[in-house]
């Protein structure tokens, strides 16, 4: 049997995120300081690197603002570019087609816990 151990840190409580709703924070991973994201949909919750596809610049202007102003997507506070919360894939604007780099998170005994062992290969 292999033993696989993967770093994880606790975000957030799921019942401290509303639906919609998007957190962001600064974790730190193999002595690294790394911006990430959560966002909650329909009791799914996605985790993302804080960086744009297009310009590599932070998606938010206010601290956890994320989402745009219906909470249907994750807005590019710097060129308005729209991205699926699903799947981080852009759907409108300057970086079309490409997509954010996800961070795979777990809910957990109720807590939103983000799978750091990703931040290495992206």
């Amino acid at each position: 049997m292999t033993d696989i151990t993967r770093s994880r840190t606790v975000i957030c409580r799921l019942d401290e995120l509303g639906d919609p709703d998007s957190r962001g924070m600064t974790v730190t991973h193999g002595g690294q300081l790394h911006d990430v994201f959560v966002v909650r949909r329909g009791g799914k919750v996605f985790g993302y690197r804080n960086s744009c596809p297009h310009t590599g610049g932070p998606l938010d202007w206010v601290p956890d603002q994320f989402l745009n102003l219906d909470k249907d997507y994750i807005q590019c506070a710097t060129h308005d570019a729209l991205f699926r919360l699903h799947d981080g894939e852009c759907v409108a604007g300057p970086c079309k087609g490409d997509s954010l780099a996800a961070v795979p998170v777990i809910i957990e005994a109720g807590d939103v816990v983000m799978l750091m062992d990703t931040l290495d290969h992206s």
